[in-house]
C-alpha cells in the first residue's frame, strides 16, 4: 500500500508567533525536546507508517530545514524511497506560493512523477504520535475525495481551532468554521467538537481536480483549509478521521490521543514541561513507534562537582558541573556551572549558564551564553526591557542573543 501514496508535507510556515526562535530558522526547523526539530515529527510518523515518498514543500528561511532534511532523513535509493524538499520553484511564474494550496499547485509535477493513488498531505509544525495507515484505509473504505484528521476539544475551547461541523452521522463533513464562537457539537458528543489537525488523505484525482478549479479562482485565498476543504465538502466528498480511534503501538493510556500545536511561545514552552515528568503527558521513549532524528557524535553527558537535574532531560555532550537543574530540557552541549540554578526552561544546544546564575522558565536558544551571576526569568519587568516575554511570562532569548549581567 505504501506504494500507492505519496506524503507531502507542508513545511513553508514563517512562524511569526515563535519569534525570537523563528528570526533565521522556518517554524518546522525550530529545535524540539532536546534532541529533535519539529519536522521530525511528521516526518516520523509517515515513515513509520511505511510512507516512504515524502516531498517536503519549504519556503521562509529554509536553509536550516533543507539542510537537516538532506542531512538526517536519508532513504534507500535502491528501493527507489526519498525524502525530498522541494523549494518553490516558479513553474508557473515568477511568484512565491500564495497559500497552502498553490504551493501543491504549483508542485503537481511531483504528482505526475510518481501516480499515486493517495496523496497524504501533512502539516510539518505539530508535537503527536498517529499512524496515517489507519485514516488511508478509512478514507479508501468511504470512498470520499477527502478525509480530514479531527481531534475533540471541548466546545468551549472551539474559538481557537478550526472547527469541522460533522453531518449526522458524525463521518461526512457539512462545514468548516474557523474559529468561531459558538462551535457546533459532534452528533452524540455535543459537549466536544471537531479540531482539524491539519492533515489530509486526498484521492489523487479529487485533489487535481480541486487544485485546477482553485487556481483559476481569483478571488480564492489558496489555502487547503479556506479554500479545497469547502469545495470537496459542498460536493458531498468530504469525510473526517477520529483521531482518538488511532491506536499507536507501544503508546500508554496517559500520551495516547496526545497532539499539540505549538504555534505559540507558550505553547512550545507548555508541550516541554510535557515531556519531564515522571510519567510524561508525551513519552518520546516508545521505542515501537520511535520519533526519529539525527544524533551528533558527542559523548554522554556528565554531571561533576555535585551538579545534578531532577525530572529533566539532558542531552549527550552536556555537563552539569555543580549546577542544578530541575524541570527542564536541556539540549546536546549545553553547561551549566557551579551554583547555577536552571528551572522550568528549555535550554538549546551550545548554551552556557555561569556561576551562580539563575534561568527560569525561559527559552535559550542555540549559542546563548549566561554570565555568571546573571538573572534571566527572575524579574519579568526587567526582563520584558531585554528580551522577548510570552503572555504566559516565558522568557525567550534567540540565536546567541546578549544576556545583559
Amino acid at each position: 500500500m505504501g506504494r500507492e501514496v505519496l506524503g507531502i508535507v507542508l513545511a513553508g510556515g514563517e512562524g511569526k508567533r515563535l519569534m525570537p526562535l523563528t528570526t533565521d530558522r522556518a517554524k518546522p526547523a525550530v529545535p524540539f525536546g532536546g534532541a529533535y526539530r519539529l519536522i521530525d515529527f511528521a516526518l516520523s510518523n509517515l515513515v513509520n507508517a511505511g510512507y516512504l515518498r515524502i516531498c517536503v514543500l519549504t519556503q521562509y528561511k529554509s536553509h536550516s530545514l533543507d539542510r537537516h532534511i538532506t542531512t538526517t532523513w536519508r532513504m534507500s535509493t535502491m528501493l527507489g524511497d526519498y525524502i525530498t524538499p522541494v523549494p518553490a520553484q516558479q513553474r508557473l511564474g515568477p511568484r512565491w506560493f500564495t497559500g497552502s494550496a498553490d504551493a501543491i499547485y504549483q508542485s503537481l509535477n511531483l504528482v505526475y512523477d510518481e501516480s499515486p493513488a493517495y496523496v497524504v498531505v501533512f502539516g510539518a509544525d505539530h508535537v503527536y504520535r498517529m499512524d496515517p495507515r489507519q485514516m488511508v484505509e478509512q478514507h479508501i473504505d468511504s470512498g470520499a475525495g477527502v478525509t480530514v484528521a479531527g481531534i475533540r476539544v471541548p466546545r468551549e475551547q472551539g474559538d481557537q481551532f478550526g472547527i469541522i461541523e460533522t453531518a449526522p452521522d458524525g463521518r461526512t463533513i457539512a462545514g468548516f468554521l474557523e474559529k468561531p464562537d459558538d462551535p457546533p457539537g459532534i452528533p452524540g458528543d455535543e459537549d466536544n467538537c471537531y479540531a482539524s489537525m491539519g492533515n489530509y488523505v486526498f484521492t489523487t484525482e479529487a485533489l487535481v481536480e480541486a487544485l485546477r478549479i482553485d487556481a483559476g479562482d481569483e478571488g480564492s485565498v489558496h489555502d487547503m483549509g479556506g479554500s479545497i476543504l469547502p469545495m470537496l465538502t459542498a460536493q458531498g466528498l468530504a469525510g473526517v478521521y477520529n483521531f482518538d480511534e488511532n491506536e499507536v503501538p507501544g503508546a500508554t493510556e496517559r500520551d495516547r490521543g496526545y497532539w499539540r500545536d505549538v504555534g505559540t511561545i507558550d505553547a512550545y514552552h507548555d508541550s516541554h514541561m510535557d515531556l519531564v515528568s515522571v510519567h510524561p503527558i508525551f513519552n518520546l521513549y516508545n521505542r515501537r513507534w520511535p520519533i526519529l532524528t539525527h544524533l551528533p557524535p558527542l559523548p554522554p553527558a556528565k554531571f561533576v562537582e555535585g551538579g545534578n537535574a531532577h525530572e529533566s532531560m539532558v542531552g549527550s555532550g552536556s555537563i552539569i558541573a555543580g549546577g542544578h537543574v530541575r524541570s527542564s530540557v536541556v539540549s546536546a552541549d549545553v553547561t551549566v556551572l557551579d551554583g547555577a540554578y536552571v528551572e522550568g526552561s528549555v535550554l538549546m544546544p551550545g548554551v552556557r549558564v555561569g556561576r551562580g546564575a539563575v534561568v527560569r522558565n525561559a527559552i535559550l536558544d542555540k549559542n546563548v551564553v549566561v554570565p555568571d551571576g546573571a538573572q534571566v526569568g527572575v524579574n519579568l519587568h526587567l526582563d520584558r526591557d531585554r528580551y522577548t516575554v510570552s503572555d504566559g511570562g516565558v522568557v525567550v532569548l534567540g540565536k546567541g542573543q546578549k544576556v545583559e549581567p
